[in-house]
């Protein structure tokens, strides 16, 4: 009996979001995708019921904005579980070893119940340690003794809330995809990522508890004289210029890259005139591969975090030396130190490490970023059904072909195979070099360098995504040809 026989019943059965019967108007989808986005801002401010007072550390510190989410929040996880469980699933199935054939109706029930269920046990396993082990997530002791329950019974407490919001993010993120526009993984990262521009912009430290001045505010210190006006106070001190230059430069190049494309030409079989082109952009697999290189790090970083805070003095060197800082324990050497990416010039430029050790961690983000960034497309465009075979069956569905060549989708995977695979590697290394790059020379309100890059290219996906969306309103004959 194979493990899809046995896993069969379970699978099958996992709650999931009814998907619609027929079209959904986009209006409806509108309402659907801010209605979940208010439901998102909502709950990243709903504290965790039982957590002592300032014991909500950010855990994920500048991942944050990839990993969205709020600390200390009912949504404490974030979109974490969820990343990771593709990541799993994607490493499987790129081995070969899950043996589901996504074309298959009844595969693809399989493929989704196994996703839900990885997320789960994601969702625990992530959970677990942050209330339990690390000291991330303090219960009050105060209330614990109120409730006469004790603190590992408010510890609980804390879990099931901080599990209740993995199950609740996951089901949103469902609800968008069936229901709303675009993705909602997508829409929470532009979601967080654009409240840290904002904040990053308009920040008044008297107003938000001693947080970082904004642009604007410093700059209206420095124009009034308020702030001593030096070369190295514009470009690297409050008149962030250097960070202004780069948000602007990472807007400018997305922008442009998403527009660079290689477009072959299709005609339909049997409708004569009736011509299209399939477009094979610079960054194919988008920059969606980068939130799980990102996330891996994260998760390492995290379980250094987590050894750090159990073993403590007899935590070996060679393994990681950790010192508290605004962001709780950080590395500053070790083999944890090195896998740390660079977040922030402050973690290169100035810093009392020495200059080999900063070298290394540099380049070993560059490596692991520019070669992770190429793994992680091609697996993408794989399990997404973006690969040459894949395409070429659904130009072939389609009834469209490429002229001059025969309608055969063995013919049309052959064209394909010029193009996708080096265009998918070249994509995923140059997002990669371009999110190390932002974040080494620094962003707008910290939003790091791979947070903006996401941002960026997922806005420009959701108004393609919306204009043709009213497109097929308007023409809904074009709706009933492409599906």
């Amino acid at each position: 009996m194979s493990w899809k026989e046995t896993a069969e019943p379970v699978l099958t059965r996992m709650p999931s979001v009814r998907r619609p019967k027929g079209h959904v108007p986009f209006r409806r989808k509108l309402g659907w995708t801010v209605g979940v986005l208010v439901l998102y801002f909502f709950l990243t401010n709903v504290a965790l019921y039982g957590l002592r007072t300032g014991a909500s550390g950010e855990v994920f510190g500048q991942f944050r904005s990839i990993l969205a989410g709020g600390a200390g929040t009912i949504l404490q996880v974030g979109i974490g579980p969820i990343v990771t469980a593709s990541i799993v699933l994607q490493l499987l199935g790129g081995a070969d070893l899950l043996g589901l054939d996504t074309s298959d109706p009844r595969d693809q029930i399989l493929y989704q119940g196994l996703q839900k269920f990885l997320v789960i046990v994601m969702t625990v396993l992530t959970a677990l340690p942050m209330v339990f082990a690390g000291g991330f997530l303090r219960a009050d002791r105060q209330l614990a003794t109120a409730l006469g329950i004790g603190t590992f019974g408010v510890n609980w407490l804390i879990f099931a809330q901080v599990f209740v919001g993995g199950i609740l993010i996951l089901f949103m993120d469902e609800v968008i995809s069936k229901w709303g526009v675009g993705s909602g993984i997508g829409l929470f990262i532009v979601a967080g990522v654009s409240q840290q521009l904002i904040g990053g912009l308009f920040n008044l430290p008297s107003i938000l508890g001693g947080q970082a001045r904004g642009f604007f505010p410093a700059w209206y210190s420095i124009a009034t004289g308020q702030t001593p006006a030096s070369p190295e106070t514009l470009v690297f001190g409050d008149g962030q210029l250097l960070a202004l230059a780069t948000t602007l430069l990472i807007f400018a190049i997305v922008v442009y890259a998403e527009s660079v494309r290689v477009e072959i030409p299709l005609s339909h079989a049997r409708v004569k005139g009736a011509r299209g082109r399939f477009p094979v952009k610079l960054i194919y697999a988008s920059v969606l591969p980068m939130i799980l290189v990102r996330a891996l790090q994260a998760n390492v970083q995290f379980l250094g975090r987590i050894l750090a805070g159990e073993m403590g003095d007899s935590m070996p060197n060679w393994l990681g030396v950790y010192t508290s800082g605004s962001g709780g324990r950080q590395p500053t050497g070790g083999l944890f130190y090195y896998l740390n990416p660079i977040q922030r010039p402050q973690d290169w430029i100035g810093t009392t490490q020495p200059a080999w050790e900063v070298a290394l961690r540099v380049g070993t983000d560059l490596t692991i970023m520019v070669i992770g960034g190429a793994i992680f497309a091609i697996f993408w465009v794989e399990t997404a059904d973006m690969g040459p075979e894949s395409t070429a069956q659904q130009i072939q569905n389609s009834g469209m072909q490429i002229p001059g060549f025969r309608q055969n989708p063995g013919v049309i995977e052959k064209v394909l195979e010029r193009y996708i695979p080096q265009v998918t590697v070249i994509g995923g290394a140059l997002v990669g070099l371009l999110a190390v790059g932002a974040n080494m020379l620094g962003t707008i309100g910290s939003v790091t360098g791979t947070g903006l890059l996401l941002t960026v290219s997922i806005t420009y996906k959701l108004y393609e995504e919306i204009a043709e969306e009213q497109l097929m309103e308007m023409h809904p004959v074009m709706r009933q040809m492409f599906g």
